[in-house]
């Protein structure tokens, strides 16, 4: 039987890169420790599937040292105000396919004749933070007391999701890498990202995460695309990033979902603070986070006390068990952009473009499965 030289290091690397520590796969492979120490070589069917179960590419594996990474859009996450290296396969995996989407969309919006989209690259970081937050709200049909009246924070952020999607806006929502459930996305490592572009600019939002947090995230992108400044970042309200295009995409986020005015408005100073923070939160259907941070921002709390509420706030959030993540809106369309997915099935049901292509980009393999897409989206034969 033939078998191939592995370098020690690249099997090293490629469970590292996976997350795994070389005993957690011996199950799966239990000579590794051996091909680890260079005792035994694997054969190149036994390197095609340890490729597979650490998500490596399996060219990577052939090579004469560990590849540098990199995320291929500017990377502006942090844990504790320090960058975040080394992405996860699942990040990378989840940036690469939605590249390819959206290079898709720009050649079909190219042949369908469709013009740039003005508000890319409409504004700048010169800009007044408020008025800019209400052109957004503008061209999106944000209404702050229509999001009131919904019951839920599954709701608000579904009828977001459409507002942003169908201004021409490519939002994809999943808490998965692709449709496999086996890779959960953490947003511990990344929130969210936008990819600017006027034809086919696109917000990819972990799903994983709580439905309040998405919320900010995809306000956060948002502005993203209207700077015209395509990035991954960990979105958070109360962090203060070194990058100045986060910072002003943070606070854009704030005015958008939270308008000062309207929120001094509406607070009850009287009130015992975290049952008013949790009111607010119901009223603007975002985070109690969010919340806290607006109420400084509005001087309604000092610095020091909005510190010890929101550490206090973030310590109770932690606590709370998670759950299964992202499935308030995990239909296919969803996972892709309801506006990408119709696209994508028109133009393969009119030979445009092969099934081969539009499965890989969509990710299952049934044509019983695209049909069914389809006819939920109002395009079929």
């Amino acid at each position: 039987m033939d078998r191939v030289a592995i370098k020690p290091e690249l099997l090293r690397w490629a469970c590292e890169r996976a997350g795994y520590a070389v005993a957690d796969l011996e199950h799966r492979f239990p000579r590794l420790t051996a091909w680890v120490s260079n005792e035994a070589q694997p054969t190149l069917k036994q390197v095609e599937a340890f490729a597979k179960a650490t998500y490596t590419p399996i060219g990577y594996l052939f090579l004469q040292e560990p590849p540098v990474e990199k995320v291929p859009i500017p990377d502006f996450r942090t844990m504790d105000n320090e960058h975040v290296g080394h992405p996860s396969p699942d990040l990378l995996d989840t940036i690469y396919v939605c590249q390819q989407r959206q290079g898709w969309y720009r050649d079909y919006a190219r042949s369908m004749g469709e013009k740039p989209l003005p508000f890319v690259r409409s504004v700048s970081l010169r800009d007044d933070i408020i008025s800019t937050a209400a052109r957004i709200r503008a061209a999106l049909g944000f209404d702050v007391n229509a999001r009131r009246l919904m019951p839920t924070w599954t709701d608000a952020l579904r009828h977001f999701i459409e507002q942003a999607d169908g201004l021409g806006i490519l939002v994809m929502c999943n808490g998965v890498v692709h449709n496999n459930n086996h890779r959960h996305l953490d947003p511990k490592e990344f929130r969210g990202f936008a990819m600017a572009d006027q034809l086919a600019p696109l917000v990819f939002i972990n799903g994983a995460d709580t439905k309040a947090a998405q919320m900010f995230t995809l306000a956060h992108e948002l502005a993203h695309i209207w700077i015209g400044e395509s990035a991954v970042s960990d979105a958070q309200p109360a962090l203060v990033p070194e990058q100045a295009v986060e910072r002003w995409s943070n606070r854009v986020a704030a005015e958008l979902l939270v308008p000062l005015a309207a929120l001094r408005e509406e607070y009850n100073a009287a009130a015992e603070l975290k049952a008013e923070a949790g009111r607010l939160a119901r009223y603007f259907k975002v985070s109690t986070l969010v919340i806290l941070c607006r109420l400084h921002d509005s001087g309604g709390l000092s610095r020091e006390k909005f510190r010890k509420a929101y550490e206090e706030e973030l310590e109770r959030l932690q606590a709370i068990p998670k759950g299964s993540g992202g499935n308030f809106y995990l239909t296919q369309a969803a996972r892709v952009s309801k506006r990408f997915a119709a696209a994508l099935v028109a133009s393969t049901l009119e030979g445009q473009t092969l099934y081969r292509d539009a499965f890989r980009m969509l990710g299952f393999s049934k044509v019983t499965t695209f049909h069914e897409l389809g006819r939920t989206l109002g395009v079929g034969v």
